[in-house]
């Protein structure tokens, strides 16, 4: 928590990036093919060049950021990660073949891989923050990856119960575990809502959308495809281009009529970060995240994947541009954090989820 007797005077927060698309696309071009050759095994090596070519390019208060993470580290933190979900699965599998009673250990399992994904978000998130190092000092992120794996399960248990209403909830609310359990060296960032989120609003507009728009898809696209279960023989090839023709037109309804909540979900997170006197803002709006999301998106169709770099430097610049700070905070006296594992994100990783 932020203390009581925080200065009142320090310096103030200023954000600043020279990222360019253009800058990206020979890494783009690099990583795709080298992940070609190996079959995907350079993709750990990859990200970390993608996330180094981003961090040395966004800077604070005219000083730029740095990250020290390496290759090895999440390819090694890869297979750790892979072994942790699929040896107890094919274990199950193994013994249900044995003695078909074993098919009851079905449900805890599941259970254990809710809390494992909740935990494999932390993880990723603190190896980040451990890697990503200002003025020398590294960030850290305290807490138990356990026990935020717990509280993604009951969240997440919330979340079907209620049909998905409680999902502003939850995400802020695990936010809330993340950014306030963050710390700059030792001066800790403080986690404070408001009591004006305005989340539900637009929530409601994309729940709703996303209901009754999958109403409609099925009630398109039943009639043809019992008719065409009825012929027998094989698929229909007409009828397979209208499913997928349906399908890009209910994702792109969906997208944009979502685009007023992630906006309102990114303003509400980044107004919730303190440090000291510090309070965050960032300028979005619904527009802009759906010129962003749809031109990333035919970035990577059009260049078969190969610039991804380029995409998640424009994201990066998305937001920075947009990010503007007031108040102070006294960064005079912070000492070093501790190192973090090196196989922090391997689980996220072998979940093929990634925090940044």
């Amino acid at each position: 928590m932020t203390d009581a007797t925080a200065p009142t005077s320090g310096e103030t927060l200023t954000f600043g990036q020279t990222l360019k698309s253009s800058d990206f696309v020979g890494l783009g071009i690099k990583n795709g093919l080298l992940n070609m050759v190996t079959l995907g095994v350079y993709s750990f090596w990859a990200k970390t060049a993608t996330r180094r070519s981003i961090w040395e390019k966004v800077s604070l208060n005219g000083e730029a950021f740095s990250y020290t993470g390496k290759g090895l580290e999440l390819f090694l933190g890869f297979l750790l990660g892979m072994a942790i979900l699929f040896v107890p699965y094919v274990a199950l599998v193994i013994l249900t073949v044995v003695n078909p009673l074993f098919m009851l250990l079905i449900i805890p399992f599941y259970v254990a891989l809710i809390v494992a994904l909740g935990a494999a978000t932390f993880m990723a998130f603190r190896y980040v923050a451990g890697r990503t190092v200002w003025r020398g000092t590294r960030f850290k992120l305290a807490g138990s990856p356990a026990k935020f794996g717990w509280s993604y399960l009951g969240y997440f248990l919330l979340f079907c119960v209620t049909l998905g209403w409680f999902s502003p909830a939850m995400t802020m609310r695990l936010s809330g575990k993340l950014w306030g359990g963050l710390a700059f060296g030792d001066k800790k960032l403080d986690w404070r809502r408001s009591a004006k989120e305005g989340l539900y609003g637009p929530f409601t507009l994309a729940w709703l959308v996303g209901f009754f728009g999958y109403i409609g898809f099925i009630a398109l696209m039943a009639p043809a495809m019992m008719a065409s279960a009825q012929a027998g023989g094989a698929p229909d090839v007409a009828l397979v281009g209208k499913l997928y023709a349906y399908l890009l037109v209910y994702i792109l309804v969906v997208v944009v009529a979502s685009a007023a909540y992630h906006a309102a979900l990114m303003r509400a997170v980044i107004a919730a970060i303190r440090i000291d006197e510090v309070q965050f803002s960032i300028a979005v709006k619904a527009v802009d995240l759906i010129v962003l999301s749809l031109t990333n998106a035919l970035i990577l169709i059009f260049s078969l994947g190969f610039l991804l770099p380029v995409v998640e430097a424009r994201s990066a610049r998305f937001v920075l541009s947009r990010l503007s700070s007031t108040g102070t905070v006294d960064l005079s006296n912070v000492r070093q954090a501790p190192a973090s594992s090196g196989a922090d994100e391997g689980l996220a990783d072998a979940f093929g989820i990634s925090t940044f």
